[in-house]
């Protein structure tokens, strides 16, 4: 009664259209859009269908939209490079590797314990600073009972020396007729010297008359070949190294002693004694050396019982630390300092000067520290590590082995990684293969455990980009590329932030290396120049040409001999040096008045020959060697010449003798 009619009419047709589509569904046949004859319902289905009556399209083909760029590229190598890459992005669940402890009850003891004893954190903060206080205390002791050196009676107390001093300079370092070197004889020195003197090597080679001398200590001489008399050295021996080799002092201990300056000496005996060769010498020499015995000298080797107390508190400190930047720190300071202080300084004069090199080194060491353990993946490692004993022996252990590598590595022959010292050096070469090859050995298990956590691709970036900056500065116009402990400590550090047995081993590994390159040689550069890197070796300058000599052999008072040469390549070059017997004997200018130059009664000096007489009553070789002036600096000295006793010359062989300054942090003429 309420409704409009409009309304009315609309349900009318409402009712209609729905009667209508009843009776439509209920009689009409019901058909899958897939049957042959379901109706086409939009246009892009037709599309389809014409798209789909083509030929299929080859794999290849597809894959050219994003390979544009690289058509030139084979098909089968895009495949395999897309095969790499997927393979390189790791599983679709990364599997993060975590170290399950051994016998886990007793490798969380130690922390059980802490967790009893201190459970506060006040008290926990009190117990690191008074252990590590107790260790600094230790340390101090030690080392000032192990510094203390009894007095020599009659010598007053030794003086501390390098491995490599001596008591004569290369070349013409020590003056003409070593007038710089003086006194020769009516002298001493008492010394004291470090362990493990016998490593001190030539790492170039070195002149001794007409040998060339390289890998082993400097020692010229030794007891007489009768066996009587006292052991007799040339004065350019290391000091250090010829005691070993008579006896006075232990290697693996060191020790004191008094060298005894004793002259012109006409003859020097090669003998192996002591575990070190010595090399003979069959001319004289005006400067040599012989030791006093039967001295009452005490020198305490405080090296081991510093190693000792170190390796006690950093292992008891290691396992009751679970905390990772806890234990890394302190850690890495104990090791440092051990390095530095004791288990292999630097070249110093007294304890003061060690100390302030080595709090130099520390201070950009220990930021260095923390990015290795904040950017470098110790901190990975290590957080979360509970496994107390297992970190201990691996990482830590290995720390020590890495901090210690001038006794742990020693066997590797290998003493610089260069191109020269891996030619020259025998089995360094050899060495080297098998380093390479255990380091591959490694990489290629490293690499399977990053792709388990998906970690490869960015490792991988990161090593892309370590290996274009070494390229770019290996191509630097007149720099060297030079790859030191530090640099390959840090270098491969990145490639051990998985926590996991070994790399807890190669990672406490490279941190020891990185100690032990700051602590002991500093932060060299890695790109250094030529001469930088060439040390001892030949500088490369000209050579003198000198002609046959002219010979006068008469009796004894008359026998001479008169060289000559052509003039020098350079007018920067104006005068000529010559070593009789590794002694500066002329040097000459060619501006100076005949005859002025190089006085003395066995020679006379022109601007174009020189005339060495030989003195009544040796008979002995003699050896001559010669260099360019430019001004007060030389160039490189020719191989020797051989004048021998019976008055025959032996031409010198083609190229430089290696006389050159020997250099090294504990190089020092006494």
């Amino acid at each position: 009664m309420g409704e409009t009619s409009p309304t009315r009419a609309s349900r009318a047709q409402s009712s209609r259209a729905q009667d209508s589509t009843d009776i439509t569904d209920s009689d009409a046949t019901v058909v899958g859009p897939d049957h042959p004859d379901a109706p086409i319902r939009d246009a892009s289905r037709l599309e389809d269908l014409e798209a789909d009556s083509s030929p299929p399209t080859p794999r290849f083909i597809q894959d050219e939209g994003s390979w544009k760029r690289f058509k030139w590229v084979p098909y089968p190598v895009r495949r395999a490079i897309k095969y790499v890459a997927r393979w390189a992005r790791g599983p679709p669940n990364p599997v993060f590797i975590r170290i399950d402890p051994f016998f886990p009850r007793i490798q969380h003891l130690p922390i059980v314990l802490v967790d009893k004893y201190l459970p506060r954190k006040r008290q926990r903060v009190w117990a690191v600073l008074g252990y590590l206080s107790v260790w600094i205390i230790t340390f101090a002791l030690v080392m000032r009972h192990g510094l203390t050196i009894s007095e020599i009676p009659g010598w007053s107390v030794p003086s501390a020396i390098g491995c490599g001093a001596t008591f004569w300079a290369d070349g013409n370092e020590c003056g003409l007729d070593g007038i710089d070197c003086r006194p020769f004889n009516n002298g001493g020195y008492a010394f004291s010297c470090p362990a493990s003197c016998s490593k001190r090597m030539l790492l170039n080679p070195h002149a001794v008359g007409d040998q060339e001398i390289v890998y082993q200590p400097l020692v010229v001489g030794g007891p007489p070949a009768n066996g009587s008399g006292p052991a007799i050295y040339r004065a350019d021996s290391f000091l250090c190294a010829a005691a070993i080799h008579a006896g006075v002092i232990s290697d693996r201990y060191g020790g004191c002693g008094v060298a005894k300056l004793v002259g012109f000496q006409p003859n020097f005996t090669a003998s192996t004694r002591n575990g070190i060769s010595s090399v003979g010498f069959d001319s004289y020499f005006p400067r040599s050396f012989s030791f006093e015995e039967d001295l009452q000298c005490e020198v305490r080797d405080f090296r081991w019982n510093i190693l000792a107390v170190s390796v006690v508190f950093s292992t008891i400190f290691s396992l009751f630390v679970s905390s990772a930047w806890l234990f890394f720190f302190p850690v890495f300071t104990i090791l440092f300092w051990s390095v530095g202080m004791a288990l292999d300084p630097p070249a110093h004069a007294d304890t003061a000067t060690l100390f302030s090199i080595e709090i130099g080194r520390y201070l950009p060491s220990m930021f260095v520290a923390w990015v290795m353990y904040d950017k470098m993946g110790i901190k990975r490692t290590l957080h979360g590590l509970t496994a107390q004993i297992e970190k201990t022996v691996f990482w830590l252990g290995a720390a020590w082995v890495g901090a210690l590598t001038n006794y742990t590595l020693d066997f590797i022959p290998i003493q610089r990684l260069t191109g020269h010292d891996l030619n020259q050096q025998p089995g360094a070469r050899a060495a080297l293969a098998i380093i390479v090859i255990i380091l591959a050995v490694i990489a290629a298990s490293q690499i399977f455990f990053f792709r388990q956590e998906a970690r490869l691709i960015p490792m991988l970036k990161l090593y892309i980009l370590f290996g274009i900056g070494l390229l770019i500065l290996g191509v630097l116009p007149d720099l060297n590329l030079r790859i030191h402990h530090y640099i390959l400590a840090l270098l491969l550090l990145p490639g051990t932030s998985l926590q996991m047995r070994p790399s807890l081993l190669y990672q406490g590994l490279l941190v020891g290396l990185f100690i032990n390159g700051v602590a002991r040689w500093d932060f060299d550069p890695i790109v250094q120049t030529s001469y930088e890197l060439r040390g001892d070796a030949p500088m490369g300058s000209p050579l003198p040409v000198i002609h046959d000599p002219i010979i006068i052999w008469g009796g004894i008072n008359n026998r001479s001999i008169t060289f000559t040469w052509d003039p020098p390549p350079d007018p920067a070059y104006d005068g000529i040096s010559v070593l009789v017997n590794d002694v500066e004997r002329f040097r000459a200018y060619f501006d100076d008045e005949p005859g002025t130059a190089g006085m003395g009664s066995q020679k006379n000096v022109g601007t174009h020959n020189v005339t060495w007489v030989r003195q009544p009553g040796v008979e002995a070789n003699e050896y001559f060697r010669f260099a360019w002036m430019q001004g007060s600096m030389r160039g490189d000295y020719t191989k020797a010449g051989k004048w021998d006793t019976e008055g025959k010359w032996t031409k010198m062989e083609p190229g430089p003798s290696k006389v050159k300054k020997r250099g090294g942090v504990d190089y020092k003429v006494l």
